[in-house]
């Protein structure tokens, strides 16, 4: 028997349709001052989807992927999703797994370099939603988070098998000089210097560029979303771009290793200006896919899930026998 009820993947959520896109952008931004035109300007990045991000889908293949791997280990726990920002939200899933009688699970955040942003912040998520449990008279459901990832094998095939693959779609001539460019989340200067998110990030990009057998690489930044006066980590992926053209570079792959789903962040910023960037400038790009359902990526979620219930199993204390007297 498992020292947990159930899993909990934890990731950001996106809209499902045009009508969510506004609500969605609310949650997201909830807090922050954020002028209507930038949102407007967001908001027509979903639209040019359709409204739907790929971040839900996405999220329930990894779920359903985890699922069946720990019933193939011999834990056939139940796999729960919870959003930040839209359905299902994380208040909604904690009432879920109460009502069904779960206290206890391993939670699995969806972001393997860490920040306040990427991190933390979901981690105040799950605390208010276990606090709005407890107000609401309803049990509480424990939540015991997985170890650091970031540098985990399965991370790492992952995205460098797509690296390989994206590469593998340059022209035949420009494959041997493309550079290797990784992309991440920019953040606050100041919430990365609270952090150790750059490190991580240096640290998934050196192993992932080693493992695909690509010397010549680089970490830019991407979905910049602060005030202009703010400074926020750079270079941005578009100004490096130019840049690397005109230091004579011809062809490069992007890997966006600060993301674990092919988000709307992701198919925008370098789908859509990245490569029109690249196609303005001359440049032969191909973008890597995230790790999405990858089975090395699952595999992975499987392995650092176990591992944090064979530790609780472990810590457990001796169920107490009776001595039997002579």
């Amino acid at each position: 028997m498992s020292s947990f009820d159930a899993v909990l993947v934890i990731s950001f959520g996106g809209p499902n349709g045009p009508a969510d896109i506004r609500p969605f952008l609310a949650n997201v931004l909830r807090g922050r001052r954020v002028s209507p035109e930038r949102v407007e300007a967001v908001a027509a990045h979903y639209e040019h989807f359709g409204g739907v991000s790929p971040i839900t889908a996405r999220t329930l293949q990894q779920a359903d992927g985890l699922r069946t791997r720990l019933a193939q280990a011999g834990h056939p726990l139940p796999v729960f999703v919870g959003m930040r920002n839209w359905h299902p939200l994380l208040p909604d899933t904690f009432r879920q797994m109460s009502d069904a009688g779960v206290r206890r699970v391993v939670g699995f955040i969806a972001a393997a370099q860490h920040s306040y942003s990427s991190c933390q912040q979901y981690r105040e998520n799950v605390a208010a939603a276990r606090l709005a449990l407890r107000e609401s008279g309803r049990p509480d459901v424990e939540v015991t988070y997985v170890d650091s990832w970031f540098e985990h094998d399965g991370f790492i095939d992952a995205n460098a098998a797509h690296v390989g693959d994206a590469r593998a779609r340059l022209p035949a001539n420009r494959r041997d000089h493309a550079r290797l460019i990784f992309t991440a989340h920019s953040i606050p200067v100041s919430m990365a210097e609270a952090s150790r998110y750059r490190q991580q990030l240096r640290t998934s990009a050196a192993l992932v560029a080693d493992r695909a057998g690509m010397a010549d690489w680089t970490l830019v930044y991407q979905s910049r979303s602060g005030r202009p006066e703010d400074p926020w980590l750079e270079p941005d992926v578009c100004d490096h771009l130019r840049e690397a053209r005109g230091q004579g570079v011809t062809s490069a792959v992007i890997c966006p290793i600060g993301f674990v789903c092919d988000h709307v962040e992701v198919l925008w910023d370098l789908d859509v200006e990245a490569a029109a960037v690249a196609r303005e400038i001359g440049l032969a790009l191909a973008r890597a896919e995230s790790a999405n359902a990858d089975p090395r990526f699952i595999d992975m979620m499987a392995d650092v899930t176990l591992r944090t219930i064979r530790r609780a199993e472990r810590g457990r204390p001796l169920p107490i026998v009776a001595a039997r007297g002579g």
